[in-house]
């Protein structure tokens, strides 16, 4: 496993290079990281003053002064972002007009600092110009939904967005690396996602051993969240010119959090464990900003009030993975042998193809989450069957649209493959009867 390791390593400090402090004992650098963007911070701390936290917020804190950079600290964000959060963050940023903006925490306090470092910088008139929209949904968040929607307002109006230092407490989103936002309205109960290079953090840290103490049920939905991204992202690669990339950073991925994830349910504070883990979320983190999600994430923002993200989507992807099986012929063989290797399949996987390579895969998939306690399908979850349609509408949401396209055979819902694809898809999901997923 240390090859596995020293290679993580590797990859994430060629893709991040100095703007990126990662591993043991790296709380310190935030300090010297933010300094480079000014001295006067707004520190934003997910669960401010809460006991899991202080320790953390006291290293930050001691980093900051240490290098004279004085600071204001508020309350980051709930679970899933709400919208509301956001801009409760916005009008702290537009207050106290920070030279950098800190956030500390997961990816939903992470996420929200992102989209409200957004809404702090632009005005709805701004967003009224450059996005075509109208008054109304100017003064919201929602014109930013979608790809690349922030890039088009900075670059009518010429104005930068504050520099942001990302502090990650949780081996999971990979949000401290990456361009995506999620945001939740929880009036709909939908989570919808900006997608925006503009929003990648100017500097991280994430110090592995703040993860020691997670809680455990944090720990094993981050580490499914960073397989999601690693395997979405990997079936989608067939015929991109970032295939090959992609095959080395999911192959390290996938492997890395497969050991990692059981040594911690038996033992929480394994350092190993939780190293591979730390290095395995990063590198889903790098998995999504080389391509995208699709069908699993896509279906978990449907599922935020009975499953947990990480969780919602380890449900979905063993059933995807059989829907694209004609596709991704070379990925499973790589999946089949990690698998195998943590012993989640026993069956042979040599001469194996097609839908019963897909087959053997999702059922060791279905196996590793049975293994953490997870359940294998919607229905042993608690999903409704009104959860089902939401998914569907959801799918055909133009703001969703770009994991439609992520997909290895890319769907378009005007052409009826939502229901035509999707739909029996879910349903084979909600049953755990892979014979329902439709042959392409």
């Amino acid at each position: 496993m240390e090859r596995y390791v020293e290679n993580a390593r590797k990859m994430l400090f060629n893709w991040k290079g100095n703007s990126y402090s990662f591993g043991f004992d790296v709380l310190s650098k935030v300090g010297e990281l933010a300094g480079q963007y000014g001295k006067k911070a707004l520190l934003i701390v997910a669960d401010l003053e809460e006991a899991w936290t202080a320790g953390i917020q006291k290293s930050v804190s001691d980093s900051l002064k240490e290098k004279g950079v004085a600071y204001e600290a508020v309350t980051g964000a709930r679970p899933n972002a709400p919208r509301e959060d956001v801009y409760r963050l916005a009008l702290h940023v537009a207050r106290s007009r920070p030279d950098v903006i800190i956030c500390v925490g997961g990816g939903s306090t992470i996420d929200a600092a992102k989209a409200a470092n957004v809404l702090s910088t632009y005005s709805p008139a701004d967003a009224q110009n450059s996005l075509a929209v109208s008054a109304a949904m100017a003064s919201t968040v929602d014109p930013y939904f979608g790809v690349g929607n922030v890039s088009k307002v900075k670059n009518q109006t010429n104005q930068p967005l504050l520099p942001l230092v990302a502090v990650q407490t949780a081996a999971s989103s990979g949000a401290h690396l990456t361009k995506y936002s999620n945001i939740t309205d929880l009036v709909t109960g939908q989570k919808k996602l900006i997608v925006d290079e503009a929003i990648v953090p100017q500097a991280a840290v994430f110090d592995y051993g703040v993860t020691l103490d997670s809680p455990l049920e944090l720990t094993l939905d981050g580490g499914l969240d960073g397989i999601a991204h690693a395997w979405e992202v990997f079936m989608g690669a067939t015929g991109q010119p970032y295939y090959t990339k992609m095959k080395e950073v999911a192959r390290a991925c996938l492997r890395l959090i497969v050991s990692g994830l059981p040594k911690v349910k038996t033992d929480a504070r394994d350092r190993q464990a939780r190293l591979c883990l730390g290095l395995g979320t990063d590198l889903g983190g790098y998995s999504i900003m080389l391509g995208g999600t699709s069908g699993p994430h896509l279906g978990s923002f449907s599922l935020i009030d009975v499953l947990s993200h990480g969780r919602a989507c380890a449900i979905l992807n063993p059933y995807y993975t059989v829907l694209f099986a004609p596709r991704i012929q070379d990925q499973l063989t790589v999946f089949a042998e990690i698998l195998k290797e943590g012993g989640f399949v026993k069956a042979r996987t040599e001469g194996k193809k097609g839908r019963a390579l897909a087959m053997l895969v999702a059922r060791g998939m279905i196996q590793f989450s049975k293994s953490l306690g997870f359940p294998a399908t919607l229905a042993e979850a608690g999903v409704s069957k009104a959860h089902l349609k939401q998914m569907i509408q959801a799918a055909k949401d133009p703001q969703l649209k770009m994991k439609l396209q992520n997909m290895p055979t890319p769907m378009e819902a005007e052409r009826g493959d939502v229901d035509r694809l999707m739909k029996p898809t879910l349903e084979a999901a909600f049953t755990g009867n892979l014979d329902l997923i439709p042959q392409e």
